[in-house]
């Protein structure tokens, strides 16, 4: 017998909204998170605030969990994973893992919501000593700052004066393998200049990139603003070395405009990371049987026009776990694939 549950692996956006769309088309909803808490990247790396409208995160991840965990057909498992899958659509059996043992579970569909994780610039070919200078930090990294409202720098305390951002450190980059756009970066950096600009009005902020990439409305809501109200200087230029000089950072590179080598000064340098697959995603396609696509992230057939369908019927993905998204396109996907494992679930029962 077909059961009426939709098993959904990943508490983060993704996953939360998933099980949102599950519950509102009258099905069971079992959400399966390996952390402690729900909420997912945006909790577990401190953002501060939000592309849409710069609204606090964890308030808005906090709503959003309220209103999931309150449901009735909405069952929460956590520090809990997914370890063994059978059977098919209409008729998993997916084996859950946690500190009480194993337990089965029967479901009609899967959702994969297992999201991304930041790009480790210590990776990077180019060389930014991430993890040799204080004062060299990720866009995560900045998040933390902006959160705990402590725009500093971390090798002395002090105010910054000159702050740059490195755009597309991880992505668009064939040497290391992610030949990719990450898409949200250059919308994040300009968020954070803004921020940072609003938490030390005298510093002067300087973003270096190689195209500027504004999805949406950011254009208007984000970009132009950063440039005219706070006076944000965007460098179209490739930065190649940071290295440290009398107690600043200099940061080397080539103006590109110009065509012209450049060298700066620095008292912050935040590197633009990417996305990447997270370590749930990659685990999860090796467990569902899912095919990857070169870069690590589950395959979507494009020939299908639907962002959410893997290589397993009745198993769908949401979110980044199909490769980098913002938050607008994870919670549309999130929602079509509420409604894409409902209806494989239906025919199944049919």
């Amino acid at each position: 017998m077909t059961s009426n549950r939709i098993v959904i692996i990943g508490g983060g956006p993704a996953g939360l909204e998933a099980a949102r769309g599950v519950s509102d088309l009258g099905f069971h909803a079992t959400l399966i998170e390996r952390r402690e808490f729900l909420g997912g990247t945006p909790i577990a790396e401190n953002y501060a605030a939000l592309t849409h409208g710069f609204r606090d995160a964890e308030e808005a991840m906090n709503e959003i969990i309220a209103d999931v965990t309150a449901r009735p057909n909405v069952e929460v498992h956590l520090n809990s994973c997914v370890s063994k899958l059978d059977g098919a659509v209409g008729n998993f059996h997916v084996q859950m893992q946690n500190s009480a043992g194993a337990q089965m579970l029967d479901a009609a569909a899967i959702i994969v919501a297992t999201g991304f994780q930041h790009f480790d610039p210590g990776r990077e070919t180019q060389i930014y000593n991430y993890y040799e200078y204080p004062d060299v930090i990720t866009l995560a990294d900045m998040e933390a700052m902006l959160k705990a409202k402590q725009v500093v720098r971390r090798s002395n305390g002090a105010l910054p004066e000159r702050v740059c951002f490195v755009q597309c450190v991880g992505s668009r980059d064939r040497q290391i393998g992610n030949e990719f756009c990450s898409k949200v970066c250059c919308g994040i950096a300009s968020k954070q200049a803004i921020e940072i600009k609003q938490a030390v009005p005298s510093a002067k902020v300087f973003i270096f990139y190689i195209d500027m990439r504004m999805y949406g409305y950011w254009e208007n809501e984000i970009y132009w603003p950063a440039q005219e109200k706070y006076k944000v200087n965007y460098v179209k230029g490739i930065i190649t070395e940071v290295l440290q000089k009398n107690g600043k950072l200099l940061v080397r590179g080539e103006d590109t405009t110009m065509g012209r080598p450049m060298e700066v000064t620095m008292d912050l340098v935040v590197l633009s990371v990417g996305m990447e697959p997270s370590e749930g995603t990659r685990e999860m396609a090796q467990v569902l049987g899912l095919k990857q696509n070169k870069y690590g992230f589950i395959e979507v057939p494009h020939e299908s026009l639907d962002p959410t369908l893997t290589t397993v019927p009745g198993i769908l993905v949401a979110g980044s776990a199909a490769g980098p998204k913002d938050l607008d396109d994870t919670f549309s996907s999130a929602g079509l694939a509420a409604m894409r494992a409902v209806t494989a679930a239906r025919k199944a029962m049919a």
